[in-house]
């Protein structure tokens, strides 16, 4: 019934940036959008107005910002997605003019200006198969960790962190495990077997030993790793090819207290360890590991997997962990999904104390004629999309609407940027609505996102409460970001 309260507006185009007087110096108000049907890509778009603009017959909606100091919330470490084996595979497949091309526009203002990437540790379901760790010792108890060894993939994935690292140094880099190696887990396999699918508590010490010796290894390499998770998904529990393992809560937190806060600290680490890593359905699980290891624990990891997701939960998590930081560390995108994955799964984690977001996987290979992408493994995510695609034959790569609409933010929210409180975001069932979230930047500029899922377009007015007004046209079906003075 909403939407035949609207009418449909003409798509606005271009125009000269109005010049406003900031501090002695000009400044320009510009925006930019992406589309779903991607006929907008980053592009330029009319600029917002100062004052209530002219509306003509579209369809309003207001919005509001606090861009005084009483609005300041969390400071922003970036956006991005994952780094797997498949994302290693399929940009070293390029060639080399193309290969540097895409790193630069990955995490460069040249393209998404990517601050912020998670990497898999060791095989996830996104590597080719075979599965395998960093001591898989023949799945031969190897308590010495004397067999510990990064081998090929390890070693291209360690590489390519540091070229990453090389091209952005302030890149911010998570590391995550899908398993521990399959001896030192009750069932003595890495995949396969749901049943005892967890850590047998005599190798609890050596586990944390594979974080050190990871770590250091990585380093070697070039590729600093800024924190990890002792567990992806551990209440994702699978058999068949999938590689997972279970970690319960307590176990969590007495591994993260008792095995891999002491052994990071005593090995001169200054890693982070981000609790959790998994649904919002759970947030009795990240508190329990913080109430018990929180001397070493720094922020809590989310995902998206939950229907009808609810992002406040972050906010009730902050407001019971002031000095924590949060995470959105995994969402999946893939033409399965909406044409919003990334941007809703950013926008509703900014607007809820989120310092970052991060979308599964960062690339793959184009669709293959059965529908997959991949390299992944067998009872892996084999529609998984990445943000970006390659087609190995010609060598080249295109980036998806996904890698579009999380650039809506990642390429104008820098990082150390200051989220806004706001108001005024709203969907109605289907997530058909208007949902923003604002930043004020290092160099005292502002940063507006919204995003429109009204199959039209809509006239929106913002009121800061710094006293200005602003009004622009959103296109329908669309992100777009307005750069304030």
């Amino acid at each position: 019934m909403l939407f035949a309260l609207f009418t449909l507006a003409g798509q606005a185009l271009s125009a000269p940036s109005p010049v406003y007087i900031q501090n002695g110096q000009t400044a320009s108000v510009q925006a930019f959008a992406s589309s779903s049907d991607l006929k907008y890509k980053l592009s330029a778009v009319d600029a917002p107005v100062s004052g209530p603009g002219n509306p003509g017959g579209a369809s309003q909606w207001s919005l509001s910002i606090d861009d005084t100091n009483a609005g300041y919330k969390q400071k922003v470490d970036g956006f991005g997605g994952s780094v797997t084996d498949a994302t290693v595979t399929v940009i070293n497949a390029l060639p080399a003019d193309k290969r540097s091309q895409l790193l630069r526009e990955l995490l460069t203002s040249d393209g998404a200006n990517f601050g912020l990437l998670r990497h898999t540790i060791a095989a996830s379901d996104l590597s080719g198969p075979p599965a395998y760790t960093y001591d898989d010792s023949n799945n031969n108890a190897d308590p010495d960790l004397k067999n510990f060894n990064l081998g090929d993939r390890g070693t291209a994935m360690a590489k390519l962190l540091s070229e990453l690292k090389g091209i952005r140094p302030d890149l911010t880099i998570l590391g995550s495990p899908w398993s521990a190696p399959g001896w030192m887990k009750l069932n003595r396999v890495l995949t396969g077997d749901a049943d005892n699918n967890w850590l047998d508590p005599q190798y609890y010490s050596q586990y944390a030993q594979y974080f050190v010796k990871y770590l250091k290894a990585y380093a070697d390499l070039g590729a600093t790793v800024d924190a990890i998770t002792i567990q992806n998904e551990p209440l994702n529990n699978q058999g068949g090819g999938h590689v997972t393992m279970y970690q319960t809560a307590d176990d969590a937190a007495k591994i993260t207290r008792d095995n891999v806060g002491p052994a990071l600290r005593e090995a001169g680490l200054n890693t982070q360890i981000w609790a959790y890593d998994h649904n919002t359905d759970q947030p009795n699980y990240p508190q329990k590991v913080i109430d018990a290891a929180g001397e070493y624990v720094q922020a809590a990891a989310w995902h998206c997997y939950v229907d009808n997701i609810d992002w406040t939960v972050l906010t009730n998590f902050k407001k019971a962990n002031p000095n924590k930081s949060q995470y959105m560390t995994e969402c999946w995108t893939s033409p399965q999904t909406s044409w919003y994955q990334s941007s809703k799964n950013t926008v509703g984690p900014l607007q809820n104390w989120a310092e970052g977001s991060l979308m599964w996987t960062l690339g793959t290979w184009t669709e293959a004629s059965d529908g997959t992408f991949g390299p992944y493994i067998p009872g892996g995510c084999a529609t998984c999309r990445g943000l970006f695609v390659v087609d190995q034959n010609a060598g080249t790569y295109e980036y998806t609407v996904d890698y579009y609409m999380l650039a809506q933010f990642s390429k104008f929210i820098p990082k150390g940027a200051t989220i806004l409180s706001g108001t005024g975001s709203y969907s109605y069932d289907g997530y058909a609505g208007i949902q923003s979230v604002a930043s004020r930047n290092p160099d005292g500029t502002r940063t507006v996102v919204i995003e429109n899922t009204f199959g039209n377009d809509i006239y929106v007015t913002l009121n800061t409460s710094s006293g200005e007004q602003w009004s622009g046209n959103l296109l329908a079906g669309s992100v777009t970001t307005w750069i304030l003075p």
